[in-house]
């Protein structure tokens, strides 16, 4: 292999070790915990350790399905060489770098996304539509289903009719049914991904979808059965270890869609780099995350916390339980999607299910929106351009 190879891929690498801090101190890194943070349910520099801890292992357990995507799934006919994955990691971290510096949470889903798309047609590709049309979907029903679910558990939490004993371990047992039939990498046969349900079929040599939905209730009643217990002998602790576990669940999952953001266009290099796995990328790109949030995600946590909303342990609960849910379709699926995004639509909606209008900082939230969608843009013409005006060889 040329001596020329191997040092651009380092350099690479590190943009893309640098991609990763970003994401950590940024998106990633604070928006697991922002409403939790924003619930006084933990101090700012814990949330932060503790979402580190958990993003590291959601990037190496789940992030293969995003990483795939970003690094071949959204331009065809071409392969990004190392040049041109070094200039969209610099794009992405730069736009990010910008928005911990100003304290408003630019999506990195879609930094990246519009400069490897950019990048890719300016180099002779060609659009792969059917992706971009299922990454839009995602993207544009995020605020909405997310924002629309947060403010309709909000509005049941408080209500007298249904008391808390009931409604949130029904919320927790919901979501335990989800972990146990999301994927994880190493738990299907021969090493594959698969799901703890899956896991227990092949244990218990059952087949069929009864054996599964049997195994998912009875997953669902245990989880429930003991945020119950929790609850009745202590209301305002359970409640808020019931906002903890759901935070690292986020960040869990965060892990596993954020990091495909910086190391998925490293991917199409590993076909001239055969002794370096996918795992191996993987696990750096989470341990660049877990020091990035380990560093720098205090400053956008308070952002996020104190900034969109004033939440409460319910609110905060409300918001986490679709963010869990919208984070986890998003890995299944392998769509880049921003965790701003998911969370900030959350914590909108929860909190506008309370304190209505006054609950929310509108122009703040139209900034962020602006934002959002100028950073797609700006991305994408930046990485166009920088591939008409540099050697991508």
């Amino acid at each position: 292999m040329e001596p020329s190879v191997v040092a651009l891929f380092l350099v690479a690498g590190l943009a893309s070790l640098f991609m990763a801090w970003v994401i950590g101190a940024g998106s990633s890194g604070a928006t697991p915990f922002a409403p939790a943070v924003g619930a006084n349910a933990i101090p700012t520099m814990r949330a932060a350790f503790v979402v580190g801890v958990f993003s590291f292992a959601g990037a190496v357990v789940q992030g293969a399905n995003v990483s795939q995507t970003v690094g071949g799934g959204l331009i065809g006919g071409v392969g990004l060489p190392a040049t041109a994955v070094i200039v969209v990691l610099t794009i992405g971290a730069g736009l990010m770098a910008f928005g911990i510096r100003t304290g408003y949470p630019i999506a990195t889903a879609f930094t990246v996304t519009g400069a490897v798309v950019g990048v890719g047609l300016a180099l002779g590709g060609t659009p792969v539509w059917p992706k971009y049309l299922q990454i839009g979907a995602v993207w544009v029903l995020t605020p909405f289903v997310g924002g629309g679910l947060a403010y309709a558990i909000a509005r049941v939490l408080p209500r007298g009719d249904v008391p808390e004993r009931y409604s949130i371990p029904l919320l927790a047992g919901l979501v335990g049914v989800v972990v146990a039939n999301v994927q994880f990498a190493y738990l299907g046969p021969g090493g594959t991904a698969g799901s703890l349900v899956g896991l227990g079929r092949r244990t218990m040599q059952a087949e069929g979808v009864a054996f599964s939905v049997a195994v998912s209730l009875f997953v669902a009643a245990g989880v429930a059965g003991v945020v119950t217990w929790d609850v009745r002998r202590d209301t305002a602790g359970g409640l808020r270890r019931v906002l903890l576990a759901l935070g690292s669940l986020v960040a869990f999952s965060a892990g596993g869609s954020q990091v495909g953001l910086a190391v998925g266009p490293l991917v199409p290099l590993l076909d001239d780099l055969e002794a370096i796995p996918v795992l191996a990328i993987l696990t750096g790109g989470g341990a660049g995350m877990l020091v990035g949030a380990w560093t720098g995600a205090p400053r956008m946590i308070k952002s996020l916390a104190q900034d969109y909303s004033s939440l409460g342990p319910r609110r905060s609960i409300a918001a986490l339980v679709p963010s869990f849910l919208i984070a986890q379709l998003a890995v299944l699926l392998g769509v880049p999607v921003s965790f701003n995004e998911i969370v900030v639509s959350a914590i909108i909606g929860s909190g506008a299910a309370v304190g209505g209008g006054d609950a929310v900082d509108a122009r703040k939230i139209l900034v962020t929106v602006g934002s959002w969608a100028g950073s797609l843009l700006l991305a994408f013409a930046v990485g166009y351009a920088a591939v008409l005006l540099l050697p991508m060889g």
